[in-house]
Order: structure tokens, then C-alpha cells, then sequence
């Protein structure tokens, strides 16, 4: 098997392509027929947008399920198998990222497949870069506990490991429950901690701030209801 499986970024929001997008990962994707996708129909509307020269209706787009088996992994490779190149595409951002891709990617290396990532956005690295904070030292840690008292332990968690390895801490959250974990990272936090809000990453609402945990309680609340945001901290 020769053919190869292409990691396709799409775009963090409803900007132009060509903010954040190069041309040759347009290209590569206007290329392709067969898609694995997060979700068919914003896959469907991504491919659109950049201009796939296609009718929509001749693509071949799968959804990956949430919680993929092998069985479906190897049903999602089969166009590979039968001499197509595939995309892959996130919902957001960098396939294989924080998203089950991951294991379409794994699974392709047992198989001796070539894997191309190609170049797009990524709000966690474009968080960490704008943050300020450590970036030799960093560790991503997806999602936290959604409930009480739970999230503000493993809050704790992350900062006793922040200060002893020097390390910046980067997590995620449900857009509508920004508000609850941004209270609990001011509960929980040492005032010396240093906390990065990354909103909205390259949208024209793109706002990020970096302040010690003492600064921001001293700040009027950001609005972040239902946006997009990286966290990030960093301990003294």
C-alpha cells in the first residue's frame, strides 16, 4: 500500500482561509475525494469554504467515531487499501491532536503507510507562544474535571507540578463552562501564579492576556461565554 494519509488543519473559526491556512494545505486538500472527519458536516462546510473543486456530494467524507474501535479504524483506512489517498481532518485546528485521530495516525504507522502532517493552526501552540510563560517546559493536559471538588484538585495538582519542574500547564474546556473553571483556577491558585486566558485564537475577537492570579481577581471578569479558550498556567 503506497497511497498516504494526509493530516488536514482547518481553520479556528469563521476566518478567510488564507489568514491562516498556506496555499499548499489548500492545495493537498482540493486533491483529495475521501475525508475522515470529526464531523461530516462541518468537514462538508470546510471543504466548501477553501473552494474544493469537487461537488461536495462526490467526496467520500466518514466520521470518526468518538471512541473509535479497531474495527472501525480499519473500515475508516480502506480507501488507502483500495489505492485512494485520505484526509483527515479535525473539527478545529491540527488533526491527531486532542482528538481521536490519534489512533487513525497510530494505525496507519503499523501498516507502513506514509503519514503527511501539513502546516495550519493550532490554538494550543499558538496559545503557548503568545503566553508568555515557559515554553522549553510544557505539558498539555486536555480537559479537567468538570465537577467540584474534583477539578479544584487536580487544579492543585497541576500547579504543585508546575512549580517543581518549572513547567507551564496547558488545559481546555467546554466553551460554556469557561466561566466555572476560571473561578476555580482563582480559588484554587497561588495569588504569585502566573494564569494565561488564549480566546477566540485567530478571529478578529481574538483577546489574550497573561497576569498573576492576584491581578486578575483584582480585574474586572473576561468575557469568556462560549468562546473558544486555552488556559494556561504557570507556577513561582
Amino acid at each position: 500500500m503506497s497511497c498516504t494519509l494526509w493530516l488536514l488543519p482547518v481553520a479556528l473559526g469563521d476566518t478567510p482561509w488564507e489568514s491562516c491556512l498556506p496555499a499548499a494545505t489548500r492545495e493537498a486538500a482540493c486533491r483529495l475525494t475521501h475525508f475522515v472527519a470529526e464531523n461530516a458536516k462541518t468537514a462538508r462546510a470546510e471543504l466548501k469554504r477553501i473552494g474544493h473543486p469537487l461537488p461536495l456530494r462526490e467526496l467520500a467524507i466518514e466520521q470518526l467515531p468518538e471512541a473509535p474501535t479497531p474495527a472501525d479504524i480499519e473500515r475508516l483506512l480502506a480507501p488507502l487499501a483500495a489505492g485512494h489517498d485520505l484526509g483527515l481532518m479535525s473539527e478545529a485546528g491540527c488533526p491527531a491532536v486532542a482528538d481521536p485521530g490519534a489512533l487513525l495516525v497510530r494505525r496507519a504507522h503499523e501498516l507502513g503507510l506514509a503519514v503527511r502532517p501539513l502546516v495550519g493552526p493550532s490554538s494550543l501552540l499558538l496559545a503557548l507562544m503568545a503566553s508568555g510563560l515557559d515554553v522549553q517546559r510544557f505539558a498539555f493536559h486536555g480537559y479537567l474535571p468538570a465537577r467540584e471538588p474534583e477539578r479544584s484538585r487536580r487544579i492543585a495538582e497541576l500547579e504543585g507540578e508546575s512549580a517543581r519542574q518549572r513547567q507551564t500547564q496547558i488545559f481546555i474546556e467546554t466553551p460554556y463552562r469557561n466561566h466555572a473553571l476560571f473561578a476555580a483556577l482563582l480559588q484554587a491558585c497561588r495569588p504569585k501564579t502566573r494564569l494565561c486566558l488564549a480566546t477566540d485564537l485567530t478571529l478578529s475577537s481574538e483577546t489574550i492576556a497573561t497576569r498573576r492570579v492576584a491581578d486578575w481577581k483584582a480585574a474586572a471578569a473576561p468575557d469568556l461565554d462560549k468562546r473558544p479558550t486555552v488556559f494556561l498556567l504557570l507556577a513561582d
